[in-house]
C-alpha cells in the first residue's frame, strides 16, 4: 500500500482555556497537538495565561483600546486556520476567563471568529468529562459565525485517564480521539483548499441585520 498523500498546509491554534498549571486540560491540550502534528498539520501552542485580560468593559475598550491579551489572541487566530481548545467545566458551564477573553475579541473589525472553524475539548474527574461546559460554549463560538465541529470529546474519570506517557490509557477512547482529530483537519482543510466543498453556515434567530448588535462581521 502506498503512502498517503501529504496533507496541504495547514496551522491549528491549540490552548487550554484554564490558567491552572496542572490542569487535566491542558494534558488533553498537549496530546492533541502531538495529534495534530503527526497528522501533518503545524500547531501553535498557546496558554490561557497568554490571553488572559480585565472584565470587558465598553469605556474601557473606548478610552484605552484593547488590552495586551485580547491582542495576542485575535493575532494567533488570524494566523490560523482552525483552533483547538480543550476547556474545563464550572459550575456545569464555561469558563468565565475564556468568555471574557471572547467578549473583548468579538468587538474587533473584522471579528476574527467568524468562519474559523474550531474544535472544542473537555477532560474532568467527573462522570460527564465536562461536557456540560463544552455545549455552554457552543454558544457564544457560533453566534460570532466559528465553525464549530460537531462532534466535541470529553474525557470523563481524566484524573486516571492518562498513561505516563500523555496518552489515553482506554485504547478504544484514545482511538476515538484520534479519528476526532483527524476528522476536523479533514473539514478544515477542505475549507482551506477546497472552496467548492464549502457550505453557507448561518443560524437564523429571527433577527433582522444591526450594527449594534450584529457580532458576524
Amino acid at each position: 500500500m502506498s503512502d498517503p498523500l501529504p496533507r496541504p498546509p495547514m496551522t491549528l491554534l491549540v490552548f487550554c482555556a484554564s490558567l491552572r498549571a496542572r490542569s487535566l486540560n491542558t494534558r488533553l491540550a498537549e496530546l492533541a497537538a502531538v495529534t495534530v502534528e503527526a497528522n501533518g498539520a503545524e500547531v501553535d501552542r498557546a496558554s490561557m495565561r497568554e490571553f488572559d485580560v480585565p472584565s470587558f468593559d465598553q469605556d474601557v475598550l473606548d478610552r484605552d483600546g484593547f488590552p495586551g491579551g485580547a491582542e495576542e489572541f485575535r493575532s494567533r487566530l488570524e494566523r490560523c486556520d482552525g483552533f483547538v481548545i480543550a476547556a474545563p467545566e464550572y459550575n456545569a458551564s464555561l469558563p468565565g476567563l475564556l468568555k471574557n477573553a471572547v467578549d473583548w475579541v468579538s468587538r474587533y473589525r473584522p471579528q476574527p471568529f467568524n468562519e474559523k472553524y474550531g474544535l472544542l475539548m473537555s477532560a474532568s474527574p467527573s462522570m460527564v468529562g465536562g461536557n456540560r461546559g463544552l455545549w455552554a460554549l457552543r454558544v457564544p463560538f457560533e453566534h460570532l459565525g466559528a465553525r464549530i465541529y460537531p462532534d466535541m470529546f470529553s474525557l470523563a474519570q481524566a484524573h486516571i485517564a492518562f498513561t505516563d506517557e500523555g496518552q489515553i490509557a482506554n485504547r478504544q477512547l484514545q482511538e476515538r480521539f484520534d479519528t476526532n482529530i483527524v476528522n476536523f483537519m479533514n473539514s478544515v482543510e477542505a475549507s482551506k483548499h477546497y472552496p467548492c466543498a464549502k457550505r453557507a453556515w448561518v443560524e437564523y434567530l429571527g433577527e433582522r441585520p444591526e450594527p449594534a448588535i450584529d457580532r458576524v462581521q
